[in-house]
């Protein structure tokens, strides 16, 4: 964490330079400040225009910070699983050893040089589809092309959101040469390393992948379905959204719209023109967030659906939580409730925070606190209007969104401690 405050203070103090604005004189150091950490959270939300009021220095800034930031959750994430692991007992290291064949005991020079490995390929990848239509279907020259698809790329796969255009990327709703590649890095950052990892490594059948990384595909499939199915329908005759596209480029908005709120912060529709049951599902999509151990943010698949699981077994009166085939550890649903409801807490409290220093309704300030506290970007564009006591509230929730549900799950898992004594059984009643 403190790392990631050291990044944040160097990228404000870089961006308040003058050399780093494409006006007179230096950043604020509100917008030097609000802009260093939604870079290096990989969060997207901006009080500024970045194509026009940044210098190209302060637009390599803030691409070294999203480089940065996404490089470092991963890399920490990896670690804290790997440190983790190493404090299993001898029977539990051996059953996670068996269950996920990609969480050995490997060192800490492997972890890192496979994040950046695995990084680098991703965005370069996506980098060279991104320049080659820049220059072959907008015109762009090739140095122009390439520094765009580079930029790009980094916050695609990222999930940083931010664009070096006016209006995002609405320009290129109806373009799938940009739309579909940036989405494929989104989708490739947030589903984190530890599944990538496992599904290089595991060339047998679907049943002998982890429960890990089986919830996480499984999770993000149905959610990218069920979103895309959800926006599109919902959106489909709205002449401020889908109502003005032909049908092809509406599912193409859609499922793009889908995808983005798995904490990318890219639109290519205005969210400011959606229906308020849009903007409460696109909500609920960016508080479940992505995968654990990659660049996505919210309180993350796994634990979403483990949640799931825990209703159905309380439902069905079963004593034991199973999920995949496995029998699910009693300490890890404790883990995901905490971190769930946190971040539940965090919602209200932000919210009711940001009614009171602002003058904005309630449905944008939600909007607002879940876009921040899940590290997405999405706006409806209010942002830059907001004074700056909201804007400071929205910057704590960034870096809190950003490192509290790794470091939350992780202080509860590495502070296990076994009981000597157990106390007589209390029943309260529920409900």
């Amino acid at each position: 964490m403190a790392a990631f405050a050291v990044a944040v203070a160097v990228g404000t103090a870089l961006l308040a330079l003058p050399i780093s604005r494409a006006g007179e004189g230096g950043a604020p150091l509100v917008v030097a400040l609000f802009t260093a950490t939604s870079a290096t959270c990989v969060t997207g939300l901006a009080v500024v225009d970045t194509p026009s009021y940044w210098s190209a220095f302060g637009e390599a800034v803030i691409l070294g910070l999203i480089q940065v930031g996404g490089l470092g959750i991963m890399t920490l994430a990896s670690l804290l699983g790997l440190a983790i692991f190493r404090r299993l007992g001898l029977r539990s290291r051996l059953t996670a050893a068996a269950e996920t064949k990609a969480s050995g005991p490997g060192d800490v020079r492997s972890v890192v040089t496979g994040v950046l490995a695995f990084s680098l390929l991703f965005e370069a990848v996506t980098a060279v589809l991104l320049t080659l239509r820049f220059a072959w279907g907008y015109g762009e020259e090739w140095p122009r092309a390439a520094y765009l698809g580079v930029f790009h790329a980094v916050s695609a796969f990222n999930n940083a959101g931010f664009a070096l255009y006016r209006d995002n990327l609405m320009g290129f709703v109806s373009d799938p040469w940009i739309c579909l590649p940036i989405a494929g890095a989104v989708i490739a950052g947030g589903l984190g390393f530890p599944v990538w990892l496992e599904l290089r490594r595991q060339t047998g059948p679907w049943r002998l992948l982890s429960v890990h990384t089986r919830m996480t595909l499984s999770a993000t499939l149905v959610l990218l379905v069920l979103g895309t199915v959800f926006v599109t329908a919902n959106e489909w005759r709205n002449p401020g959204t889908l109502g003005a596209l032909p049908p092809a480029d509406r599912l193409l908005a859609g499922f793009f719209q889908a995808v983005m709120p798995r904490t990318a912060g890219f639109n290519s529709l205005d969210y400011g023109q959606m229906r308020e049951g849009t903007l409460l599902g696109t909500e609920i999509l960016m508080f479940i967030g992505g995968g654990s151990g990659g660049t996505a943010g919210g309180i993350k698949v796994t634990t979403f659906v483990l949640l799931l699981f825990v209703i159905v077994a309380e439902v069905r009166g079963e004593a034991d939580v199973e999920a995949f085939g496995r029998r699910l550890d009693p300490r890890v649903v404790r883990q995901a409730l905490t971190v769930a409801l946190l971040s539940v807490g965090a919602v209200v409290v932000s919210t009711l925070v940001l009614l009171e220093v602002s003058t904005i309704d309630t449905e944008d300030a939600l909007f607002e606190v879940v876009s921040a506290l899940a590290t997405v970007g999405l706006s409806t564009g209010i942002t830059p209007d907001l004074p700056s006591p909201a804007q400071l509230v929205l910057t704590a929730l960034m870096f809190i969104g950003r490192l509290g549900p790794i470091t939350v799950a992780a202080a509860l898992a590495l502070r296990e401690k076994p009981h000597l004594r157990r106390l007589p059984e209390g029943r309260p009643l529920i409900g």
